[in-house]
């Protein structure tokens, strides 16, 4: 599962992105899956013009260009993921709780997160399995 910064360092700036989580990323045995918390997060931040990404005229672009241009699947929030969220408590001076469901995700899934956060390897301690991104 990729963050949202990775998301959009696929889509914006592909060179930020570490040879090492590019190979996983580009590996077709790979499936790469987008939390459907990223996309609100996107949506939020271009309605309120904080993002603008040319391949999106229009926050409704971002799914179709998800499925059908970079191949990802979206993971949609499910009853477990929410139970697992209120479980997970929020570790020192990270209290984004977008990022703690996209954790909580990973976690029930217990599927690797991979992100450009330093903050989400402290959640390690809790059995994520974490691919940092430089």
């Amino acid at each position: 599962m990729i963050d949202t910064n990775i998301l959009l360092r696929c889509v914006n700036e592909p060179d930020a992105i570490s040879k090492d989580v590019k190979n996983i990323i580009d590996d077709p045995e790979n499936f790469i899956y987008v939390s459907s918390v990223s996309i609100q997060e996107i949506f939020m931040l271009m309605q309120e013009k904080k993002l603008k990404v040319k391949q999106w005229q229009k926050p409704i672009d971002v799914i179709g260009y998800i499925r059908h241009e970079l191949f990802f699947v979206i993971k949609y929030v499910q009853e477990e993921h929410l139970i697992t969220f209120a479980k997970l408590m929020p570790v020192e001076k990270h209290n984004d709780p977008f990022d703690r469901m996209i954790i909580a995700q990973a976690l029930t899934e217990k599927i690797p997160l991979i992100s450009s956060d330093s903050k989400f390897p402290k959640y390690k301690k809790f059995g994520l399995e974490f691919i940092y991104n430089r």
